[in-house]
């Protein structure tokens, strides 16, 4: 069996639920050190980080992902153990295989490759690694950027591990993605006994035409790049759950997903437009889990596009489609980010699995990714 899945397999076997490590961290970390690499650890609250250097001048590659993964769920359903890595059939079975465990393994033992060949390669090679991605990554990816920022650090290119492939390995570059706008609102009726409409105010009635402007209003076009900018209601509240009551609120949440053609700043201001022009009583709380970036066509994006197709022979598409992923703190700070990792079909799933060869084949991606970057 490869180092790649030997170490993807002792990576699996440490339930790593978020926020919690549980030494997925130390494993990757001795292994860098026995390679030469300079580790500075950094923990913020319950949150385990790291930072691995190897090199010192010119432009410096960063190597990204996290070590947490979500709950593993209903462990009678699934076929295997989550936590005791399971080859079957050629799949790699176990929480955390293709999201992102198998990618982290690919990383290390790719770079461990490259540098037993360029001892004095040019350049910086680093590794950005947390376990605070699945959860709500207050005290992971971004306080690391943090420190790296009151350290003069810059990172130049970032490639994430993050299971960005769709059929076959390779076939998609994640080199963007949208924006993330999150709205609590309330709007206040009077409340009231069904039988007596006259005497209350029903706001489950007076939201409704708002909620049509919303649903119907163009945002914006998209681009090249990006679709256009959707708005998606995700939960409506209201009442008591009886049969006779007019609620005296209503609560609706939403989400923008929002492309780099529109701001944060011009979404609030174009609903509370909407919601103005029908009279309303409301308020909304704004949260922002991330602005939208984009690396375009340049140095990393063609490291990639190459290195996939000389090991796998084809021509990955770029997408910027799929959640947020912490590649939202490392673009702020002007980093050519990219997302390229493993098949991504069974993410987050019951039964989570990866094709064991991939990761082989991952990891001589990163390989070429590193040769064609650092020349």
């Amino acid at each position: 069996m490869s180092q790649t899945i030997e170490l993807a397999k002792s990576l699996i076997s440490k339930a790593s639920v978020t926020p919690d490590d549980n030494g997925c961290q130390t494993i990757m970390i001795d292994r860098l050190k026995k390679i030469g690499f300079t580790i500075k650890q950094l923990k913020f609250d319950d949150v385990d980080n790291f930072w691995a250097i190897h090199g010192n001048s010119g432009p410096l590659f960063a190597f990204a992902g996290h070590t947490d993964v979500v709950p593993a769920g209903d462990t009678n359903a699934w076929n295997t153990e989550p936590f005791e890595p399971t080859i079957k059939d050629g799949f790699l079975y176990g929480r955390g295989a293709a999201d992102m465990k198998g990618g982290l393994a690919s990383m290390v033992t790719a770079t461990e490759q490259y540098i037993k060949k360029n001892p004095n390669h040019n350049g910086i090679i680093a590794f950005l690694i947390t376990s605070d991605e699945e959860g709500v990554a207050i005290n992971g990816t971004t306080k690391v950027m943090d420190y790296l920022k009151e350290n003069n650090q810059k990172i130049d290119y970032c490639l994430l591990g993050e299971p960005s492939s769709s059929s076959v390995l390779g076939d998609v570059i994640k080199n963007g993605r949208r924006g993330s706008l999150n709205g609590v609102l309330k709007v206040k009726g009077k409340q009231g006994h069904i039988a007596y409409p006259q005497l209350a105010e029903n706001p489950n009635h007076i939201i409704t035409p708002a909620l049509n402007d919303l649903c119907n209003q163009k945002w914006d076009s998209g681009n090249d790049y990006f679709p256009a900018t959707s708005f998606q209601i995700s939960n409506i509240h209201s009442g008591q759950r009886v049969t006779n009551i007019i609620p005296g609120e209503i609560e609706v949440m939403f989400n923008f997903r929002y492309s780099t053609e529109t701001t944060k700043e011009e979404l609030q201001q174009t609903v509370n437009n909407i919601l103005d022009s029908h009279n309303l009583n409301y308020e909304i709380t704004w949260s922002h889990s991330g602005y939208p970036f984009l690396t375009p066509q340049g140095k990393l994006v063609s490291a990639c596009v190459d290195a996939i197709h000389a090991t796998k022979g084809i021509q990955p598409e770029l997408s910027t489609s799929g959640g947020t992923s912490d590649g939202r703190f490392i673009a702020q700070e002007g980093t050519q980010v990219v997302e390229l990792g493993p098949i991504n079909a069974t993410i987050h799933q019951i039964n989570e699995c990866v094709l064991a060869e991939d990761l082989d084949d991952l990891s001589e991606i990163y390989y070429q990714v590193l040769t064609n970057i650092l020349v």
